[in-house]
């Protein structure tokens, strides 16, 4: 286990593993604006990578931040203070998150195999799908502390939540504060009792209808936007480059990550105050009993697609 206390240079080096939609999405939000000086992209079509390079290179020379990228191999992982693994199949019209189990883990077996072969002692941030199956997963195969072990868990989700709330209401999404939590999926959930809109509770404002449909709407728009156009990117590009920066910055952001819970022996989307040796530390929700049962229920679906799965 590489449990040696993180020490960061002034390079701030991401590693991206997976040069698909997600992948360079989040790689262009790095290049805009962040902390990071020094990006590397490596993937299984090398010219890909060298091309995704050469784009962002010149698309970087008309920005403030200045960043040195590379396409790159798994021996750039040695000094890399973060590796974002966005590899593996995308969800398709009609799939399920959990369609994607089976091809994806092969994939992060031979990911990890070979970063396990470097001395990259950084964080792990996961964004591939089923995103909290393979948290868990990336875990188990790299032997890492659970601390420096990230998925990007309902982080697009709660974005998601803050946007149709604000939509609804009519007020900045900023002024919107609560969480979606649990899978990444299908069973996730808006434990409404800790929704505000400024200091009042979101029941002041939105009917249990309402909430409802806000509910369905969270969790039935990717299938939307891939329906429309093939792929969600954006928001989770700024979702991780969000997470990023709070590393680097040593923030103490919360954020709905997906880490691992050692009650339930799985990582699930939960508030997470993170900085930069990883989480540093899961906060507390006052659920309902609903909520709780809700909460019980997702992480039971996360835990019975870990059983489908060989390690």
């Amino acid at each position: 286990m590489k449990d040696e206390k993180i020490v960061f240079d002034d390079m701030n080096k991401v590693v991206i593993i997976g040069c698909g939609n997600v992948g360079m999405s989040y790689a262009f939000s790095l290049i805009i604006d962040s902390k990071v000086n020094e990006l590397v992209l490596i993937d299984i079509n090398k010219q890909k990578a060298d091309g995704e390079a050469l784009d962002l290179l010149h698309a970087s020379s008309v920005t403030e931040h200045k960043i040195k990228i590379k396409a790159g191999d798994y021996c750039d992982c040695d000094d890399a203070d973060i590796i974002c693994i966005a590899a593996g199949r995308n969800q398709e019209k009609g799939e399920s998150r959990t369609d994607l189990i089976d091809k994806n883990i092969g994939v992060f077996k031979s990911i990890i195999s070979e970063v396990n072969k470097t001395k990259f002692n950084g964080i792990y941030l996961i964004a591939t799908n089923p995103l909290d199956v393979m948290t868990y997963a990336t875990l188990k195969l790299s032997h890492f502390p659970a601390e420096r072990i990230i998925g990007s868990g309902t982080t697009l989700d709660t974005a998601r939540l803050k946007y149709i709330v604000s939509a609804t209401v009519g007020v900045n999404p900023k002024n919107v504060h609560g969480y979606v939590v649990g899978e990444h999926g299908d069973s996730e959930f808006i434990p409404w009792s800790s929704v505000t809109v400024g200091v009042n509770p979101a029941s002041k404002f939105l009917t249990k209808n309402q909430q409802n449909k806000i509910l369905a709407d969270v969790r039935n728009s990717a299938y939307d936007i891939i329906n429309k156009k093939g792929n969600t990117a954006y928001g989770i590009g700024i979702c991780l480059r969000n997470i990023t920066d709070a590393i680097f910055n040593d923030s103490n952001l919360i954020f709905t990550v997906s880490s691992y819970n050692t009650k339930f022996n799985c990582c699930v989307g939960y508030p997470a105050i993170v900085n930069r040796n990883g989480i540093h530390k899961t906060l507390p929700i006052n659920f309902t009993p609903d909520e709780q049962k809700s909460f019980s229920l997702s992480v039971k679906a996360i835990k019975d697609t870990i059983k489908q799965i060989k390690l």
